[in-house]
Protein backbone atom coordinates (compact mmCIF):
# COMPACT_ATOMS: atom_id res chain seq x y z
CA UNK A 1 0.00 0.00 0.00
CA UNK A 2 1.09 3.26 -1.37
CA UNK A 3 1.59 6.10 1.34
CA UNK A 4 -0.48 9.78 0.11
CA UNK A 5 1.91 12.01 -0.58
CA UNK A 6 -0.33 14.83 -0.85
CA UNK A 7 -2.16 17.07 1.39
CA UNK A 8 -5.81 17.12 1.10
CA UNK A 9 -8.04 20.33 1.75
CA UNK A 10 -11.90 20.22 1.33
CA UNK A 11 -15.50 20.78 1.94
CA UNK A 12 -18.45 18.15 2.19
CA UNK A 13 -22.23 19.22 1.74
CA UNK A 14 -24.61 17.91 3.84
CA UNK A 15 -28.45 18.15 2.18
CA UNK A 16 -31.22 17.93 4.81
CA UNK A 17 -34.72 17.99 3.66
CA UNK A 18 -37.43 17.43 6.70
CA UNK A 19 -35.53 15.26 8.75
CA UNK A 20 -32.92 16.24 11.64
CA UNK A 21 -29.45 15.65 10.76
CA UNK A 22 -28.13 16.77 13.85
CA UNK A 23 -30.01 16.65 17.18
CA UNK A 24 -29.47 18.41 20.49
CA UNK A 25 -30.35 16.67 23.67
CA UNK A 26 -33.95 18.43 22.73
CA UNK A 27 -34.66 16.97 19.53
CA UNK A 28 -33.85 20.52 17.99
CA UNK A 29 -31.58 20.77 15.20
CA UNK A 30 -28.04 21.54 16.85
CA UNK A 31 -27.41 25.48 17.13
CA UNK A 32 -25.26 28.05 18.55
CA UNK A 33 -26.16 31.37 20.48
CA UNK A 34 -26.82 33.04 17.58
CA UNK A 35 -29.25 30.75 16.93
CA UNK A 36 -27.18 29.72 13.49
CA UNK A 37 -28.21 25.93 13.13
CA UNK A 38 -24.92 23.62 12.81
CA UNK A 39 -23.88 19.91 12.59
CA UNK A 40 -20.60 18.30 14.83
CA UNK A 41 -17.78 16.64 13.33
CA UNK A 42 -19.05 13.77 15.10
CA UNK A 43 -22.46 13.73 13.00
CA UNK A 44 -20.45 13.81 10.33
CA UNK A 45 -18.02 11.20 11.49
CA UNK A 46 -20.67 8.64 12.59
CA UNK A 47 -22.25 7.63 8.96
CA UNK A 48 -18.63 7.46 7.47
CA UNK A 49 -17.89 4.99 10.13
CA UNK A 50 -21.44 2.70 10.08
CA UNK A 51 -20.33 2.46 6.22
CA UNK A 52 -17.15 0.86 7.42
CA UNK A 53 -18.39 -1.50 9.84
CA UNK A 54 -20.90 -2.76 7.28
CA UNK A 55 -18.13 -3.18 4.78
CA UNK A 56 -16.05 -5.22 7.26
CA UNK A 57 -13.79 -2.85 8.58
CA UNK A 58 -12.20 -2.94 12.22
CA UNK A 59 -14.34 0.42 14.13
CA UNK A 60 -13.29 1.02 17.63
CA UNK A 61 -15.01 4.13 18.27
CA UNK A 62 -19.08 3.03 17.85
CA UNK A 63 -21.31 2.02 19.99
CA UNK A 64 -22.11 -2.28 20.72
CA UNK A 65 -23.84 -3.80 23.42
CA UNK A 66 -23.35 -6.74 24.98
CA UNK A 67 -25.80 -9.18 27.31
CA UNK A 68 -24.63 -9.38 31.36
CA UNK A 69 -25.60 -11.56 33.76
CA UNK A 70 -26.78 -9.26 37.23
CA UNK A 71 -26.86 -10.56 40.98
CA UNK A 72 -29.90 -10.84 40.97
CA UNK A 73 -30.08 -13.75 37.52
CA UNK A 74 -31.05 -10.99 35.91
CA UNK A 75 -29.86 -10.26 32.03
CA UNK A 76 -29.31 -6.26 31.03
CA UNK A 77 -28.37 -5.27 27.56
CA UNK A 78 -25.82 -2.37 28.29
CA UNK A 79 -23.18 -0.48 25.69
CA UNK A 80 -19.65 -1.82 26.10
CA UNK A 81 -16.75 0.21 27.70
CA UNK A 82 -14.03 1.19 25.98
CA UNK A 83 -11.49 -1.42 27.03
CA UNK A 84 -14.87 -4.05 26.48
CA UNK A 85 -15.21 -3.17 22.61
CA UNK A 86 -11.20 -2.89 22.45
CA UNK A 87 -11.23 -6.64 23.32
CA UNK A 88 -13.91 -7.85 21.34
CA UNK A 89 -12.59 -6.49 18.26
CA UNK A 90 -9.38 -7.57 18.35
CA UNK A 91 -9.50 -10.43 19.99
CA UNK A 92 -7.92 -9.52 23.56
CA UNK A 93 -8.59 -11.59 26.61
CA UNK A 94 -7.84 -8.82 29.17
CA UNK A 95 -6.40 -5.57 28.18
CA UNK A 96 -5.21 -4.95 31.76
CA UNK A 97 -2.90 -8.27 31.23
CA UNK A 98 -1.52 -6.39 27.85
CA UNK A 99 1.66 -4.85 28.90
CA UNK A 100 3.34 -4.35 25.21
CA UNK A 101 2.41 -0.86 24.07
CA UNK A 102 3.89 -1.32 20.72
CA UNK A 103 1.23 -4.16 19.91
CA UNK A 104 -1.47 -2.10 21.27
CA UNK A 105 -0.60 0.88 18.81
CA UNK A 106 -0.23 -1.92 15.91
CA UNK A 107 -3.98 -2.79 16.82
CA UNK A 108 -5.03 0.69 16.91
CA UNK A 109 -3.91 1.56 13.65
CA UNK A 110 -5.16 -1.27 11.91
CA UNK A 111 -8.90 0.35 13.21
CA UNK A 112 -10.26 2.52 10.15
CA UNK A 113 -11.71 5.04 12.43
CA UNK A 114 -8.15 5.19 14.25
CA UNK A 115 -6.24 5.39 11.26
CA UNK A 116 -8.55 8.49 9.84
CA UNK A 117 -9.78 10.22 13.04
CA UNK A 118 -6.99 9.48 15.49
CA UNK A 119 -7.76 8.35 18.83
CA UNK A 120 -7.72 9.08 22.48
CA UNK A 121 -7.62 5.82 24.59
CA UNK A 122 -7.57 6.30 28.17
CA UNK A 123 -6.98 3.12 29.78
CA UNK A 124 -4.91 1.89 32.93
CA UNK A 125 -1.46 1.26 32.54
CA UNK A 126 -2.22 2.07 28.18
CA UNK A 127 -3.09 5.93 27.50
CA UNK A 128 -2.09 6.66 24.61
CA UNK A 129 -2.96 10.01 22.12
CA UNK A 130 -2.85 9.44 18.17
CA UNK A 131 -3.95 13.27 16.24
CA UNK A 132 -6.06 11.73 13.30
CA UNK A 133 -4.84 12.50 9.90
CA UNK A 134 -8.34 14.07 8.84
CA UNK A 135 -9.41 16.97 10.85
CA UNK A 136 -12.87 17.85 10.76
CA UNK A 137 -14.91 21.08 11.16
CA UNK A 138 -18.35 22.06 11.92
CA UNK A 139 -20.74 22.16 9.61
CA UNK A 140 -22.67 24.86 9.51
CA UNK A 141 -26.23 25.25 7.99
CA UNK A 142 -25.78 27.78 4.76
CA UNK A 143 -29.33 28.26 3.90
CA UNK A 144 -31.18 31.39 4.97
CA UNK A 145 -34.77 29.78 4.86
CA UNK A 146 -34.09 27.30 7.67
CA UNK A 147 -37.01 27.06 9.98
CA UNK A 148 -38.00 24.06 12.38
CA UNK A 149 -40.98 21.73 12.09
CA UNK A 150 -42.85 20.58 14.95
CA UNK A 151 -44.46 17.40 13.83
CA UNK A 152 -47.44 15.22 16.42
CA UNK A 153 -46.99 11.60 16.46
CA UNK A 154 -50.01 9.21 17.62
CA UNK A 155 -48.40 6.21 19.58
CA UNK A 156 -50.59 2.90 18.50
CA UNK A 157 -50.42 2.13 22.19
CA UNK A 158 -51.58 3.35 25.20
CA UNK A 159 -49.15 4.04 28.68
CA UNK A 160 -50.08 1.61 30.98
CA UNK A 161 -48.83 3.27 34.11
CA UNK A 162 -51.66 4.29 36.06
CA UNK A 163 -52.22 7.86 36.57
CA UNK A 164 -54.10 9.77 39.75
CA UNK A 165 -57.61 11.45 39.63
CA UNK A 166 -56.87 14.44 41.41
CA UNK A 167 -60.68 14.40 42.85
CA UNK A 168 -60.77 10.85 43.64
CA UNK A 169 -57.46 10.66 44.51
CA UNK A 170 -57.78 7.18 43.23
CA UNK A 171 -55.24 5.80 40.55
CA UNK A 172 -56.63 5.47 37.04
CA UNK A 173 -55.21 4.03 33.90
CA UNK A 174 -54.94 5.95 31.34
CA UNK A 175 -57.23 4.99 27.89
CA UNK A 176 -55.65 6.82 24.79
CA UNK A 177 -53.27 6.34 23.34
CA UNK A 178 -49.79 8.33 23.57
CA UNK A 179 -48.32 11.54 21.63
CA UNK A 180 -44.44 11.65 20.92
CA UNK A 181 -43.12 14.38 18.38
CA UNK A 182 -40.95 14.39 15.90
CA UNK A 183 -38.59 17.56 15.38
CA UNK A 184 -37.18 18.36 11.97
CA UNK A 185 -35.55 21.12 9.30
CA UNK A 186 -37.57 21.84 6.89
CA UNK A 187 -34.59 22.18 4.68
CA UNK A 188 -30.67 22.89 5.48
CA UNK A 189 -27.73 22.78 3.67
CA UNK A 190 -24.35 22.06 6.13
CA UNK A 191 -20.80 23.25 4.75
CA UNK A 192 -18.03 21.12 6.67
CA UNK A 193 -14.47 21.70 6.06
CA UNK A 194 -11.69 19.10 5.87
CA UNK A 195 -7.99 18.57 6.01
CA UNK A 196 -5.88 15.56 5.97
CA UNK A 197 -2.14 15.67 6.65
CA UNK A 198 -0.61 12.52 5.49
CA UNK A 199 2.51 13.18 7.51
CA UNK A 200 1.02 13.48 11.07
CA UNK A 201 1.82 9.87 11.65
CA UNK A 202 5.63 10.41 11.02
CA UNK A 203 6.88 9.19 14.69
CA UNK A 204 4.44 6.15 14.57
CA UNK A 205 5.90 5.05 11.52
CA UNK A 206 9.49 5.23 12.94
CA UNK A 207 7.93 3.24 16.13
CA UNK A 208 7.00 0.73 13.13
CA UNK A 209 3.71 0.29 14.48
CA UNK A 210 2.04 1.91 10.69
CA UNK A 211 2.55 2.34 7.46
CA UNK A 212 1.32 5.42 7.74
CA UNK A 213 -2.00 7.67 5.93
CA UNK A 214 -2.43 5.72 2.67
CA UNK A 215 -3.69 6.03 -0.87
CA UNK A 216 -6.41 3.14 0.37
CA UNK A 217 -7.34 5.26 3.10
CA UNK A 218 -7.97 8.00 1.36
CA UNK A 219 -10.06 5.96 -0.80
CA UNK A 220 -12.16 5.18 2.11
CA UNK A 221 -12.55 8.18 3.27
CA UNK A 222 -13.27 9.75 0.12
CA UNK A 223 -16.00 7.24 -0.87
CA UNK A 224 -17.67 7.73 2.98
CA UNK A 225 -17.88 11.48 2.24
CA UNK A 226 -19.35 10.82 -0.82
CA UNK A 227 -22.13 8.60 -0.05
CA UNK A 228 -22.20 8.10 3.90
CA UNK A 229 -25.17 9.91 5.19
CA UNK A 230 -26.84 9.20 1.82
CA UNK A 231 -26.99 5.27 2.78
CA UNK A 232 -27.22 5.76 6.62
CA UNK A 233 -31.25 6.31 6.61
CA UNK A 234 -32.61 5.71 10.23
CA UNK A 235 -35.58 7.67 10.58
CA UNK A 236 -34.28 11.06 12.00
CA UNK A 237 -31.78 10.49 9.13
CA UNK A 238 -34.14 9.65 5.92
CA UNK A 239 -33.81 12.90 3.81
CA UNK A 240 -30.69 13.81 4.81
CA UNK A 241 -27.79 13.00 1.69
CA UNK A 242 -24.70 13.82 0.50
CA UNK A 243 -24.74 16.61 -2.16
CA UNK A 244 -21.70 18.15 -2.82
CA UNK A 245 -18.25 17.27 -2.13
CA UNK A 246 -14.56 19.14 -3.01
CA UNK A 247 -11.03 17.57 -2.93
CA UNK A 248 -8.19 19.72 -3.29
CA UNK A 249 -5.23 17.80 -3.43
CA UNK A 250 -2.43 20.06 -3.04
CA UNK A 251 1.78 19.96 -2.36
CA UNK A 252 2.95 19.32 1.26
CA UNK A 253 4.38 22.72 2.11
CA UNK A 254 0.64 24.51 1.17
CA UNK A 255 -1.36 25.66 3.93
CA UNK A 256 -4.84 26.53 3.07
CA UNK A 257 -7.51 27.71 6.14
CA UNK A 258 -10.89 26.28 6.46
CA UNK A 259 -12.20 26.07 2.73
CA UNK A 260 -16.09 25.55 4.08
CA UNK A 261 -15.90 29.61 5.29
CA UNK A 262 -15.64 30.31 1.37
CA UNK A 263 -18.33 28.25 -0.28
CA UNK A 264 -21.75 29.57 0.18
CA UNK A 265 -26.04 28.60 -1.02
CA UNK A 266 -28.57 29.95 -2.54
CA UNK A 267 -31.54 29.37 -3.82
CA UNK A 268 -31.79 29.98 -7.91
CA UNK A 269 -33.75 33.14 -8.64
CA UNK A 270 -36.50 30.60 -10.42
CA UNK A 271 -36.29 28.51 -7.36
CA UNK A 272 -35.53 25.79 -10.21
CA UNK A 273 -32.44 24.46 -8.86
CA UNK A 274 -30.02 24.77 -5.81
CA UNK A 275 -26.78 27.13 -6.50
CA UNK A 276 -23.17 26.52 -4.68
CA UNK A 277 -21.44 29.75 -4.74
CA UNK A 278 -17.61 29.36 -5.16
CA UNK A 279 -16.71 32.35 -6.01
CA UNK A 280 -14.52 33.06 -3.03
CA UNK A 281 -13.09 30.00 -2.73
CA UNK A 282 -11.93 30.17 -6.26
CA UNK A 283 -10.27 33.34 -5.64
CA UNK A 284 -8.43 31.93 -3.04
CA UNK A 285 -7.57 28.95 -4.88
CA UNK A 286 -5.99 30.80 -8.19
CA UNK A 287 -3.18 32.32 -5.66
CA UNK A 288 -1.82 29.25 -5.32
CA UNK A 289 -2.37 27.18 -8.40
CA UNK A 290 0.92 26.08 -8.89
CA UNK A 291 0.47 24.42 -5.32
CA UNK A 292 -2.43 22.71 -6.28
CA UNK A 293 -1.77 19.11 -7.79
CA UNK A 294 -5.50 18.27 -8.45
CA UNK A 295 -9.10 19.76 -7.93
CA UNK A 296 -12.32 17.14 -8.15
CA UNK A 297 -15.68 18.44 -7.23
CA UNK A 298 -18.90 16.13 -6.79
CA UNK A 299 -22.27 17.30 -7.16
CA UNK A 300 -25.75 16.40 -8.38
CA UNK A 301 -26.43 18.28 -11.46
CA UNK A 302 -30.26 17.38 -11.67
CA UNK A 303 -30.83 19.28 -8.49
CA UNK A 304 -27.90 21.66 -8.04
CA UNK A 305 -25.45 24.22 -10.12
CA UNK A 306 -22.43 25.64 -9.00
CA UNK A 307 -20.90 29.49 -9.46
CA UNK A 308 -17.39 29.92 -10.62
CA UNK A 309 -15.76 26.74 -10.48
CA UNK A 310 -12.38 27.10 -9.50
CA UNK A 311 -9.75 26.85 -12.86
CA UNK A 312 -8.12 22.71 -12.59
CA UNK A 313 -11.55 21.48 -11.64
CA UNK A 314 -12.88 18.29 -12.72
CA UNK A 315 -16.45 17.82 -12.14
CA UNK A 316 -18.09 14.66 -11.57
CA UNK A 317 -21.93 13.39 -10.74
CA UNK A 318 -21.60 12.41 -6.89
CA UNK A 319 -23.98 9.69 -7.17
CA UNK A 320 -22.67 7.78 -10.37
CA UNK A 321 -19.06 9.21 -9.79
CA UNK A 322 -19.25 9.68 -13.79
CA UNK A 323 -16.95 12.62 -14.81
CA UNK A 324 -19.74 15.76 -16.35
CA UNK A 325 -18.73 16.94 -19.56
CA UNK A 326 -18.53 20.38 -20.74
CA UNK A 327 -21.97 20.66 -22.25
CA UNK A 328 -23.01 19.72 -18.86
CA UNK A 329 -20.95 21.85 -16.64
CA UNK A 330 -22.97 25.13 -18.76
Amino acid sequence: MSKLNSRVYGVAGIKSKMSNWNADFNGMPKSISTGEVFGSDKAFKYPIKKMWQNEGDKILYVKSLKMDDTKKNEVKIRPRSLKERYEQIFDVQDLKKEKDMKQILRNLFTAEDVKNFGATFAEEGNNISITGAVQITQGFNKYDGHYVEEQQILSPFRNPKDDTNKDTGEAEEKDQSTLGTKIVSNEAHYLYGFAINPSVYKDFEDMGVTDGYTEQDYDKFKNGVLVAATAYNTNAKVGCENEFALFAETENDLYLPDLANYVTFEKSEKGEKDVIVLTELTELLSGVQDSIEKISIYYNPITTVLRDIPDKAVLYNIFTKEQIDGEQKK
